[in-house]
C-alpha cells in the first residue's frame, strides 16, 4: 500500500484528492490535510439571512474545460447555471462616473483595438493613438515585460490606464507595472469555450456547493480537518510530516497544495534552495465587503454586473459587483446585493483597519458613484491575508526554476494558484496533475 499525503483542502488540493480516489485499482492509501475546519479554501460561501455571500470567487470561465469537467465527473453540471443577461457586461468608474467598458476584450487583453478607441473616456489624441494598433495582438511567448509596459507600447499610456489596468488590477488585485505579461495575458484569444455555453457559471448555492460536492464523494480519501503540519523531514525515499497535533505521518508521495508563502515554510528542512525560490512569489491581501439595500432606495438602474475602479483613482476600492444583478437567488426578493474588493499589492495593507471603517470606505463609494445615501439593511466583509499571489515579471522563468528544484525531490509535488494560473480551472488542473505526477511516479 502506497501512502500519498495532500496538504491543503483548498480547491487544488481537492481535485488532487479527487483525481487520485478514481484510482482505487492501484491501492493508494489517500489522506487529506486541512489546517482549517472549513474544506475548500478561497471558494467560501456563506449564507446570511436569505443572501448568498461569496468570500472568493463566484463563478468559473469556460474558456478552459477543468472545472466544467469537474462539475460533470461529480454529476453537478445539470445545477450550473449562468449570469442574468445584462445590456452591459461592466462598467469602469472613473471620477465616480460609469462608463461601459468596451467590447472585445479576452481576459484582459482588448482584441478589439476599434471598439477601445470608442470609448467615452479616452480623449481624441488617445483615440487616434489606440486605432494606429490595427489589432491587438496577444502575447507572443517573447522576453518578458511587465503588462503596463507592454500595453503602453501598444495602446498608448491613457487607453492602459482607464481601460486595461482596471481589467487587470481587477483579476489580479495587482499592480500592471509589476505583473509579467507573460504569465498574465492569454497566448491566444479565448473563446466562449465548448459548444454554446456561456462564459461564466455558478451554482445555485454558491461555490461551495463544489466543495461540498467534492466532499461527499471522495471515496478512499481520509479527510483529516483542523490539523496543521509544522514541519516536513526527508526519510529514505519518502517524507514524514509533523503535525499540530504532536503526531507523526508518513508518505511515500506529498503533494503541497498550499498558498506558496506556505510551501516555502514547509519545504525548509527538506532543501536549502527551494524555501528561497518559492518565496519569491509575493502575495496580496484582500477584503470583501458585501452590503444590501432594499431596491428602492437604489436610484441606479444596475444595468450590468458591475464596475471596476482604475488604480489612478488612488482608491483602496478594486471593483464592485451588483450580485443580486449578476446570478439568480442571489438575495431576498426586493434587494440589492452588492460585493466590494478592496486591496491591491503595493498599497496600503487594509488587514488592520478596522471593520467600519472599511464599509464606510465601501458607501461612501456607492454613495458618490450610484447615488445610495440610505443606511445599508446588510454589511459583512471577509479579509484574506495573502490571499492572492502576483505574478510578477519574471514569473514563468521562477517557476521552472522551483520545479528544477522539485524534481530533486522525488515523490514532492506542487499545486495552486501560486504557479499557473490563479482561476479555478487552472487551479483544479494544478490538482489533477500533481496526481497524476503522484501515479507516474509511484508506478515507476
Amino acid at each position: 500500500m502506497k501512502r500519498v499525503v495532500i496538504v491543503g483542502g483548498g480547491i487544488a488540493g481537492l481535485s488532487a484528492a479527487w483525481s487520485l480516489s478514481r484510482e482505487t485499482s492501484r491501492g493508494l492509501e489517500v489522506t487529506l490535510l486541512e489546517r482549517e475546519e472549513r474544506l475548500g479554501g478561497k471558494l467560501r460561501t456563506d449564507i446570511v439571512d436569505g443572501f448568498v455571500l461569496e468570500q472568493g470567487p463566484d463563478s468559473f470561465l469556460t474558456t478552459r474545460t477543468e472545472a466544467l469537467q469537474l462539475c460533470e465527473q461529480l454529476g453537478i453540471d445539470g445545477r450550473l447555471q449562468p449570469r442574468l443577461p445584462r445590456p452591459v457586461p461592466s462598467y469602469i468608474a472613473h471620477r465616480h462616473v460609469l462608463s461601459p467598458l468596451p467590447d472585445g476584450f479576452s481576459v484582459a487583453l482588448p482584441l478589439d483595438t476599434a471598439a477601445l478607441a470608442m470609448s467615452p473616456l479616452l480623449s481624441e489624441g488617445a483615440r487616434r493613438r489606440v486605432v494606429r494598433e490595427p489589432a491587438m495582438p496577444t502575447w507572443s511567448g517573447a522576453a518578458d515585460e511587465s503588462v503596463a509596459s507592454f500595453m503602453t507600447r501598444k495602446l498608448g499610456e491613457e487607453a492602459f490606464e482607464l481601460l486595461v489596468e482596471p481589467m487587470v488590477g481587477g483579476i489580479h488585485a495587482g499592480d500592471a507595472s509589476l505583473l509579467s505579461a507573460q504569465a498574465t495575458l492569454p497566448r491566444r484569444p479565448q473563446g466562449a469555450g465548448r459548444g454554446a455555453r456561456p462564459q461564466a457559471l455558478t451554482l445555485p448555492g454558491g461555490m461551495a456547493e463544489l466543495v461540498q460536492a467534492l466532499e461527499e464523494r471522495l471515496a478512499g480519501v481520509r479527510i483529516v480537518r483542523g490539523t496543521g503540519v509544522e514541519a516536513v523531514r526527508r526519510r529514505g525515499r519518502g517524507y514524514v510530516l509533523e503535525l499540530s497535533d504532536g503526531s507523526l505521518r508518513e508518505a511515500d508521495a506529498l503533494v503541497m497544495a498550499v498558498p506558496a508563502h506556505e510551501a516555502a515554510r514547509l519545504s525548509e528542512h527538506m532543501d536549502s534552495l527551494l524555501p528561497e525560490l518559492i518565496g519569491l512569489i509575493p502575495f496580496a491581501s484582500t477584503v470583501v465587503i458585501h452590503l444590501a439595500w432594499p431596491s428602492e432606495q437604489v436610484p441606479h438602474p444596475l444595468d450590468s454586473y458591475g464596475y471596476l475602479i482604475p488604480s489612478i483613482e488612488r482608491s483602496d476600492l478594486v471593483a464592485c459587483t451588483w450580485t443580486s444583478r449578476k446570478f439568480e437567488r442571489r438575495a431576498p426578493d426586493g434587494m440589492v446585493l452588492m460585493r466590494f474588493f478592496a486591496g491591491r499589492f503595493g498599497r496600503r495593507d487594509l488587514l488592520g483597519i478596522p471593520d467600519r471603517d472599511l464599509v464606510a470606505l465601501a458607501r461612501a463609494d456607492a454613495q458618490a458613484t450610484l447615488g445610495i445615501r440610505a443606511e445599508p439593511s446588510l454589511q459583512l466583509l471577509h479579509r484574506w491575508s495573502k490571499g492572492m499571489p502576483q505574478y510578477t515579471v519574471g514569473h514563468l522563468a521562477r517557476v521552472d526554476d522551483i520545479r528544477a528544484r522539485v524534481a530533486q525531490l522525488p515523490g514532492l509535488f506542487l499545486a495552486g494558484a501560486a504557479y499557473d494560473g490563479v482561476g479555478i480551472p487552472q487551479c483544479v488542473a494544478s490538482g489533477a496533475s500533481a496526481a497524476a505526477s503522484v501515479i507516474e511516479y509511484l508506478e515507476d
